[in-house]
């Protein structure tokens, strides 16, 4: 049996695996130690089969990596719970008793939290005119949301936002302004251009109850469920093989049998055809891959040596021409306990963005600030700089509904195939691709499937807990 690449932990609860030709068969190989791998494997482990992980990475997590370099976390991946009303996710994480901070401004709202607001100019709008704003927003929402549902197929999001602005009867400074938010949230919410999206792209975008971010890091969430688990890390998954027994999965460093294999690496992998399957995936599964989008979404993390900006304030926006490029700064100094905004560049200026050196993006950013700050701003002291574009095991952010994809392809990419072969995670769930959620939901799926039963959820929870209690947080 291949041994190359460290193990994060042991296996528990499993039935012994079989010798076949000299190749260990397990029952399940999962792909991927991110959420959706680390949840599928725990069910399938509890429920007593024998699983292994394969993780390219040298650690857990995925997409969700908090970096702990400077004593405190930086959430360089996902950061938010999207809605915690009847959110299974949200039990979870309850039933593990890991702290949270409200912070109910992560899907880019127009208002409803204290929003430092600066017009196309850079000026500071009073409460008058902010609340002009938001209404104005409210009413091309409105307007949106009809122009979205007389929407013909083949229609990109831009085009329904021009017709619904068209319809406002605004004046042009407030119709720019919308539309940069237009643009903006989609950035926020797909790490795509608006003209790119399909029309029907955030058809699944509302948030159900608060949002909540991790001020001890999100990666505690999948460590916590992995726990135990077979995992092997420095695992690069580069052929997977359908044959009469099951699957045959290569890596750099041997082949791992099993009778069924669950396949999670981000979307943006598969499309890119790192991972060579025989035979060719059908076009059931193929087809959603090649349509569905992968978005760019990086962030900036930029610390300051004191608070510019008002206490109270969530988000500081600069709306119009003059957040054209940085739009929106998001203050997470709770978090690490010295002032720090968080800042994104997503889509096409996300992908410009990450080709330039930290020094010229620090500067940049600084800038737009001192241009609605003048003589305010002072020299940043720590900084940090996501490119995930650039990485090779995710090329890119997350999954969107691009031009001539819809929401059945997230749903149909899940598979299976021959009944041997899924996939899971965020970019196979419909109901809120994107999100952590999903990617949770989606492993969740996977375990049923593979199992051919029911696994409840509020079980799992309490497993996962008390497995947590018996093991000192690492």
């Amino acid at each position: 049996m291949p041994t190359a690449g460290r193990h994060e932990g042991n296996r528990s609860d499993a039935v012994p695996s079989v010798q076949e030709d000299s190749v260990t068969t397990y029952d399940t190989i999962v792909i991927g130690a991110g959420m959706s791998g680390v949840t599928a494997a725990r069910m399938l482990a509890d429920a007593g089969a024998d699983v292994i992980v394969l993780e390219a990475r040298d650690r857990i997590g995925g997409r969700m990596h908090t970096d702990r370099a400077a004593g405190f976390p930086v959430d360089l991946g996902a950061s938010w719970v999207h809605g915690i009303a009847r959110s299974e996710l949200w039990d979870l994480v309850q039933a593990l008793g890991i702290p949270t901070l409200e912070y109910t401004v992560g899907s880019f709202q127009v208002g409803g939290r204290p929003i430092e607001n600066f017009d196309g100019d850079g000026r500071p709008m009073d409460a008058a005119r902010t609340s002009q704003w938001v209404s104005d927003v409210e009413e091309a929402d409105r307007l949106l949301v009809e122009e979205i549902e007389r929407s013909s197929p083949g229609e990109t999001y831009l085009e329904v936002t021009e017709r619904a602005l068209d319809r406002t009867g605004f004046d042009p400074e407030r119709i720019d302004e919308i539309r940069e938010f237009f643009r903006h949230r989609v950035e926020e919410q797909c790490g795509a251009w608006i003209g790119d999206l399909d029309a029907h792209g955030l058809d699944e975008d509302a948030i159900d109850g608060d949002e909540v971010i991790f001020p001890r890091g999100y990666d505690e969430l999948p460590r916590r469920i992995a726990a135990e688990l077979d995992i092997r890390l420095s695992q690069v998954v580069t052929r997977i093989a359908r044959t009469d027994a099951g699957v045959m999965v290569s890596t750099d460093d041997g082949e791992f049998s099993a009778r069924s294999a669950l396949v999670t690496v981000p979307l943006g992998v598969l499309k890119a055809g790192s991972i060579d399957f025989s035979p060719p995936l059908p076009d059931s599964v193929a087809g959603p891959i090649a349509r569905l989008g992968m978005g760019v979404f990086n962030k900036v993390f930029i610390q300051f040596p004191e608070r510019f900006w008002n206490e109270e304030s969530y988000v500081l926006r600069a709306l119009g021409e003059a957040g054209e490029h940085w739009h929106s700064w998001y203050d997470v100094s709770a978090v690490s306990g010295v002032p720090t905004l968080l800042t994104f560049a997503a889509g096409p200026f996300g992908r410009r963005m990450q080709e330039l050196s930290d020094e010229e993006i620090v500067a940049d950013v600084v800038s737009a600030l001192r241009a609605l700050y003048p003589d305010a701003v002072g020299e940043p002291i720590a900084h940090w700089i996501t490119r995930w574009g650039k990485d090779a095991f995710s090329k890119g952010s997350y999954s969107h509904l691009a031009l001539g994809s819809s929401h059945h392809d997230h749903n149909e990419l899940a598979g299976p195939v021959d009944g041997v072969l899924h996939f899971a995670g965020e970019a196979t769930w419909g109901d809120e691709p994107a999100t952590v959620g999903a990617a949770f939901y989606s492993g969740h799926r996977a375990a049923e499937r593979i199992l051919g039963r029911d696994v409840d959820a509020s079980r799992f929870a309490a497993r996962v807990a008390a497995r947590a209690v018996a093991a000192p947080r690492g």
